[in-house]
């Protein structure tokens, strides 16, 4: 019986359901232990498992782009910070509770609230479904559009990140300038 149904599942449902759920749950689970966990270090391995899991569903739904800028950003530069800040953080196995749960009755409500509306929202909709189209690449017309029409917003928003680069550096240094001379009078 169980054989019969599973094999009549494999059957109907086309592997791509099957591909997209795996991945699917894959980050929807590690969204849950960086939400749920008690530990700051399990928390940043659960963000690398969601990261990776929208970088798997980027990949999947054609879009490249996407998933390498997620891939490179998100997985390589950020979470690999975070790993290592968590890492070289003294006294870190010290800390008893590093991430409490407070008001998960609150929470809950919250979550079956939103829930409620994403569901309602996803089965009131009239979706319009078309067979998938041939895979084309999405960073040729990312980059054209960014070298074509939107050329003076992208180098707007290369200086602006280029100043802010520039004002986390002088803030960083009056900080560290500020804690030398605090102990340098608390020594003399």
């Amino acid at each position: 019986m169980f054989l019969e149904l599973t094999e009549n599942i494999l059957t109907t449902v086309p592997l791509s359901f099957h591909i997209f759920m795996a991945l699917a749950s894959f980050t929807v689970l590690g969204a849950c232990g960086v939400a749920f966990s008690q530990n700051i270090v399990y928390s940043a391995f659960s963000l690398l498992a969601t990261f990776a899991g929208m970088v798997g569903l980027f990949g999947f739904l054609s879009n490249d782009f996407l998933a390498i800028v997620q891939l490179m950003v998100y997985v390589g530069g950020i979470l690999v910070v975070i790993l290592f800040a968590v890492m070289l953080t003294n006294k870190i196995s010290e800390v008893q509770s590093s991430n409490p749960s407070n008001n998960i009755i609150a929470g809950l409500c919250l979550m079956g609230l939103l829930l409620t509306v994403l569901v309602t929202s996803v089965f009131s909709y009239d979706w319009q479904t078309r067979e998938p189209g041939p895979y084309e690449p999405t960073a040729a017309k990312i980059g054209d559009a960014f070298l074509g029409p939107y050329l003076i917003n992208f180098e707007i928003a290369g200086l602006m990140l280029l100043v802010a680069l520039l004002a986390a550096v002088v803030v960083a240094r009056k900080e560290v300038k500020f804690i030398e001379d605090n102990e340098a009078q608390d020594k003399g």
